[in-house]
């Protein structure tokens, strides 16, 4: 791939399939052959596609007791953010939750923010948040 093309591919100027029929024709013509074969498929195995998550599902969710915080683990274990609301719960079963949705997130090195009063985003190493919305939500006479 050129130089070119990786920096195109880069800023999402051109998809990536793109790239790779360009290479198919450019591989297409006759080379040197490797005296090799299992240096060959090791260097064939080296492409990695940057854009591996197109479709990046956030979930939504509400547990009513901390029996659901499993399956809050699992989406984070799926590489899916998720928003935890705990509206529904009482405060000492919300304080067990966020507590147990805390060391999940720890441990796939990930992040929890709270967005809101019993709001949180819980996110996998893969998503990076920015900013903070405690100051607006201080503004509009919210109490964290």
């Amino acid at each position: 791939m050129s130089v070119m093309n990786k920096f195109m591919n880069f800023l999402g100027l051109q998809d990536e399939e793109e790239v790779v029929e360009r290479e198919r024709v450019v591989e297409q013509q006759p080379e040197e052959p490797e005296t090799n074969p299992t240096e060959q498929r090791r260097n064939k195995n080296n492409v990695v596609s940057i854009h591996s998550q197109k479709n990046v599902r956030v979930m939504l969710t509400e547990p009513k007791s901390y029996e659901d915080t499993q399956e809050i683990a699992d989406h984070l274990r799926s590489r899916r953010p998720v928003v935890v609301n705990l509206h529904l719960v009482r405060p000492d079963q919300a304080t067990r939750i966020v507590d147990f949705i805390s060391g999940t997130v720890y441990a796939l090195n990930g992040s929890i923010s709270k967005i809101g009063p019993n709001i949180f985003l819980c996110t996998p190493d893969t998503v990076e948040i920015h900013g903070s919305i405690s100051e607006i939500l201080g503004h509009e006479g919210y109490s964290q």
